[in-house]
């Protein structure tokens, strides 16, 4: 019924702050209240930018005539921006400070997922491949590559970002600090950072391998230190832990991810806190795959009551599977492979796509209720890990990456 209904007409069943709300997102209407005059809202209108290899900085950034760099999309990008970014290579060592707003988020994206390519640049001047320091900022479908080192600084993260409000998605992120002394500061694949008061980021469907020289503690594939969510990301071959959590990190899901072959897999843990008192608590580590690391699930620092771990496969970690402190249970875990479609420790491009007969299908803690409504479709069990089992006569060719 509501689908009949103007948008004019729907916002005046609505009290007036959700009536408002709802004219921004449909494309503006006229309100008025008893006794008022009429109250006008303004349809929010994206702006878009183009980058593309062919392109130049001098270019308006047109679709017909796009800018040459990321930086100079950055510079121009206000919010309520997508920045549409062509396949290609593009050099890295990116600054994005131009805050987007809750109502007009701004959108970096690869328009072809991994397409557009960043390298560290001949004369490297920053730690990281993108550096973020602005609020309300997406990062979407980009690779990272920082194999073709040529001189200056090297990388030690691939997405740092310090802001708030921030969405990290689809983004394939390798080959970062191999060669670097094992720094004590550290760095990581994709790095979600408090230090500078930046909270509340999303980090989903990202592939990050390969991150750190060997052995060391100190890199990460995702590392977290504030309030995120964590979802649907596969992580191999991080020398320090696939997922790391510390310092102010709090009130974090760590949901459905594949973590393998890495120092630790997914370590919780709070300390050393740069601006909040402490503890991590009401993080929850569900659905995840943990398997074939040097340690399995490690929880360390100083934890509260209600951190919880339910529904994760976590199997053949080499110290341990399991290090929690006295009196923490973890809730519905499975102890057998994983039934990967092909991975091997050192393969070049393992496929995490579950086997059938996985013990990971189905057995995974749903997100949500079930839904209520008359005749609707009946939810497919949850699976385990970040890659869902397709029965084979439904699947493509082989892409690890999370839909």
């Amino acid at each position: 019924m509501l689908r009949r209904l103007s948008n004019h007409v729907l916002a005046l069943l609505l009290p007036l702050p959700a009536a408002l709300a709802l004219c921004v997102l449909l494309s503006g209407c006229r309100l008025r209240e008893a006794g008022q005059e009429d109250l006008v809202i303004p349809e929010l209108v994206r702006t878009h930018l183009y980058v593309a290899p062919s392109g130049s900085d001098s270019n308006p950034g047109t679709r017909d005539e796009p800018f040459r760099t990321l930086t100079r999309a950055a510079q121009a990008a206000t919010p309520g921006t997508t920045v549409h970014v062509a396949p290609g290579t593009y050099f890295g060592g990116i600054r994005t400070n131009t805050h987007g707003t809750a109502e007009a988020r701004i959108v970096f994206q690869s328009t072809e997922r991994w397409g557009a390519r960043l390298v560290p640049p001949l004369d490297s001047r920053r730690p990281a491949a993108w550096d973020n320091r602005a609020n309300y900022l997406d990062i979407v479908g980009f690779e990272i590559d920082g194999n073709q080192y040529q001189s200056g600084m090297k990388w030690l993260s691939g997405i740092y970002n310090a802001a708030s409000h921030n969405g990290v998605h689809h983004n394939r992120i390798h080959h970062i600090g191999n060669d670097v002394p094992c720094e004590t500061k550290g760095g990581a694949g994709i790095g979600i950072d408090s230090y500078y008061k930046g909270n509340d980021a999303e980090v989903v469907g990202n592939q990050v391998h390969d991150i750190g020289p060997p052995e060391c503690r100190t890199m990460h594939g995702i590392y977290i230190s504030t309030r995120a969510s964590v979802r649907d990301n596969i992580i191999y071959r991080a020398s320090g832990s696939g997922i790391h959590l510390w310092h102010d990190a709090t009130n974090v899901s760590i949901r459905g991810n594949t973590v393998v072959a890495s120092g630790s897999g997914i370590v919780v843990g709070g300390g050393d806190y740069y601006h909040g008192k402490g503890p991590n608590d009401n993080t929850h580590t569900i659905n995840n795959i943990v398997v074939d690391n040097g340690q399995g699930v490690v929880e360390q620092g100083e934890t509260g009551p209600n951190v919880s771990y339910r529904n994760n496969l976590v199997y053949q970690n080499g110290g341990s599977d399991w290090k929690l402190p006295a009196g923490r249970e973890h809730v519905g875990t499975i102890s057998a492979g994983p039934l990967f479609v092909d991975y091997t420790r050192g393969g070049a491009e393992p496929d995490f796509r579950l086997q059938p007969g996985s013990p990971a299908i189905g057995k995974g803690m749903a997100a949500g209720p079930p839904p209520e409504t008359a005749g609707a479709r009946p939810r497919r069990p949850t699976d385990i890990g970040a890659v869902p089992y397709t029965p084979p006569e439904l699947a493509s060719p082989m892409s690890t990456a999370t839909e």
